[in-house]
Order: C-alpha cells, then sequence, then structure tokens
C-alpha cells in the first residue's frame, strides 16, 4: 500500500493546516474497503495516533486533538484529509498517514509541521 503526505508546514500558534494524503495506485473500490489514520510522532517521543476514519465512516481522535482536528476521506480520489485549526506549539511533529485493510497495511512518508509559539 502505496501513501503520499502533504500539505506540512510551518505555522504560527492559532493557525490552521490542511493534510492530504493520496494512494495513487489503489483503485477506488480497494481504498473504500480500508481503515485511514493519521499519527505524529514528535523528537524524543513515540509515534501517537491523532485521528481515525473506518471505512464505513466512523472516526476517532485523540483527546489531545478532539475539537480542533477533523479527518475525512474522498473514496472517489482516494484521499484522506486532516484539517487542523487552533495549532499550539505542542501539535509540532511529523504526521504520517496510515491505511489498513484486506491487502495489508501501509505508511505515508512523513509530512512536517511546526507550530512557533
Amino acid at each position: 500500500v502505496q501513501l503520499q503526505a502533504s500539505g506540512g508546514g510551518l505555522v504560527q500558534t492559532g493557525g490552521s493546516l490542511r493534510l492530504s494524503c493520496a494512494a495513487p495506485r489503489m483503485i477506488t473500490s480497494t481504498f473504500s474497503m480500508y481503515n485511514l489514520g493519521w499519527h505524529r510522532q514528535a523528537p524524543g517521543n513515540q509515534r501517537e495516533l491523532v485521528a481515525m476514519i473506518t471505512s464505513d465512516g466512523q472516526k476517532n481522535y485523540a483527546d489531545s486533538v478532539k475539537g480542533r482536528f477533523t479527518i475525512s476521506r474522498d473514496s472517489s480520489r482516494k484521499r484522506l484529509y486532516l484539517q487542523m485549526n487552533s495549532l499550539n506549539p505542542e501539535d509540532t511533529a511529523v504526521y504520517y498517514c496510515h491505511a489498513e485493510g484486506p491487502y495489508g497495511d501501509g505508511w505515508g512518508q512523513g509530512t512536517q509541521v511546526t507550530v512557533s509559539s
């Protein structure tokens, strides 16, 4: 499963970013069967789950991002998104998308999000 993450960058506290993850080599029907998620890893920390969306659209969020982040998917475009609002320095990390499904799982290459104070 090949994924390509994009959309990271440098933003000030209180700002917003939208991450995107594409699955260019998956066909649409296969993409629809996958559970998808965003994870992040800050320096010196373990990778943690930020948000996930199941194949049938159920969403779950880490407590630290509830009310600020929104995960969504567009299966027709084979894309996963993470809208991040009210960002703070604690959100600084490399963000990875992940897909898990009937034909295995895979990770995107990571995109850096840096929030300045």
